[in-house]
C-alpha cells in the first residue's frame, strides 16, 4: 500500500519549526499499520531534521554553531542573488538533510521519547515551504 501527501507549511524567517505532529496525522491517516514514512522538503534553502524535542535550548545552541560555521554574507561567496543569506541557506542545506525515513509501527512514526521531527529554515525572511510525505507499508 503506498500513500503521498504534500503540505506546506509557512516559515517566519531562520529557525526550527516542529512538523511531528503532521507528520503523525499523515501517517494515521494513510492507513498504515507497519511500514516506513519517507519525508522530502522540496527546497535548497531549508531542511528537514530530526532532532531533540524536549529543551527547545537545543536547537538555539545548533542556531549559534550554525551562525558561526556558515556566517551571512561571507565575502568569498558569489551567489548572493537573493541577499547575504542566500549562500548560506544553501551550505547549511547541505550540511544537514534534505529528507528523512521513519519507520512505522502500529500506525505512527516510531520516533524515540526526545525525537522530533523539524523543517530548519535557513533564511532570514519568511517562505512557504513544500514537504512531500510517503507512505508505504501494509496495514
Amino acid at each position: 500500500m503506498w500513500f503521498q501527501q504534500r503540505i506546506q507549511i509557512l516559515t517566519e524567517g531562520r529557525g526550527t519549526y516542529d512538523v511531528t505532529s503532521e507528520i503523525g496525522r499523515i501517517v494515521k491517516e494513510s492507513g498504515v499499520r507497519v511500514g516506513l514514512c519517507h519525508i522530502f522538503i522540496q527546497h535548497t534553502s531549508a531542511s528537514i531534521v530530526m532532532t531533540e524535542n524536549a529543551d527547545s535550548d537545543v536547537r538555539h545552541d545548533m542556531e549559534l554553531f550554525f551562525r558561526d560555521l556558515v556566517p551571512d554574507a561571507d565575502p568569498r561567496y558569489v551567489h548572493v542573488a537573493e541577499g547575504p543569506d542566500d549562500m548560506s541557506a544553501h551550505v547549511r542545506t547541505i550540511l544537514t538533510e534534505s529528507s528523512l525515513s521513519l519507520p512505522i509501527g502500529k500506525g505512527k512514526p516510531l520516533l524515540g521519547v526526545w525525537q522530533g521531527v523539524y523543517i530548519w529554515e535557513h533564511r532570514t525572511s519568511a517562505h512557504n515551504r513544500t514537504i512531500i510525505i510517503t507512505i508505504n507499508g501494509s496495514n
